[in-house]
C-alpha cells in the first residue's frame, strides 16, 4: 500500500485512523513495509525539542529495539504485546502529525530516491547497527537539550530510509555524529566528577 508513498502521506494516513484512541496495533498495521523507518522517525521526533526525563530513556531503549530488529533482518517490526496494546488518544496524533507535516513536506520538496545502493539487504542491517549507537546516544545525551542533535539525527536517518534518499541518511549521520560528540563529552564530564570525588 505504501511502496511509493511519502513520508507526509503516511502521517496523514495515521492521523486519520478511526476512534477515540488509536493504538500502537493500530500505527503499526498503517505502517505496514515502512514500519522500521517509520518509526525510527517517531521515536526521533518527540526529541527534537527540550523534553525532560525520561522521555529521551524511553524514546532510546525503544530505538535500540527497533535497531537491534534492523541487525537481524527482520521484515517487520516486534514489539511486546503490552506495547501494541497501548493507546493514544486519536486528538494527540492528530496535533503531532500536524506540527511534524509542514517539516516534513519542506523536506519532500528535495527529498527524491538517491544513493539507492543504501537501500539493500546488508546495508539496513549495517544502518541497524548505526541506529543502534544513536540510540545509545539519546540514553546518555544531556538532559532537557542535549538530546535535540541525536533526535534531529535519527528523524533525518528515518525518513532517508522512508524516501530512499541516501542524501537525507548522510545528512543525519553527519548530525549523529556530532550529537554522539556531545554525549561522549557529558558522559566524560560526569565520569571525571566522581573520579575527583574519590
Amino acid at each position: 500500500m505504501f511502496s511509493n508513498a511519502r513520508t507526509s502521506q503516511i502521517l496523514a494516513a495515521l492521523a486519520s485512523q478511526p476512534g477515540e484512541r488509536v493504538t500502537v496495533r493500530d500505527i503499526m498495521a498503517v505502517l505496514q513495509d515502512r514500519a522500521f523507518a517509520v518509526l525510527v522517525v517517531l521515536l526521533g521526533l518527540p526529541n527534537c525539542l527540550p523534553m525532560p526525563p525520561p522521555i529521551p530513556l524511553v524514546c532510546g531503549l525503544l530505538l535500540a529495539l527497533v535497531a537491534i530488529q534492523i541487525m537481524f533482518g527482520r521484515p517487520t517490526p516486534w514489539l511486546p504485546s503490552q506495547l501494541l496494546n497501548r493507546s493514544i488518544a486519536r486528538t494527540d496524533v492528530e496535533r503531532a502529525v500536524a506540527r511534524a507535516m509542514p517539516t516534513f513536506r519542506r523536506l519532500e520538496r528535495f527529498s527524491r530516491p538517491r544513493l539507492t545502493f543504501l537501500d539493500t539487504p546488508l546495508t539496513m542491517r549495517l544502518m541497524g547497527a548505526v541506529i543502534l549507537v544513536m540510540a545509545l546516544g539519546l540514553l546518555f545525551a544531556p538532559p532537557f537539550i542535549g538530546q535535540i542533535p541525536m533526535g534531529l539525527a535519527v528523524c533525518l536517518v528515518g525518513l532517508g530510509l522512508v524516501e530512499r534518499d541516501g542524501v537525507v541518511v548522510i545528512g543525519g549521520l553527519v548530525i549523529g555524529a556530532f550529537g554522539l560528540t556531545l554525549s561522549l563529552g557529558f558522559v566524560y564530564a560526569i565520569l571525571s566528577g566522581i573520579e575527583s570525588i574519590f
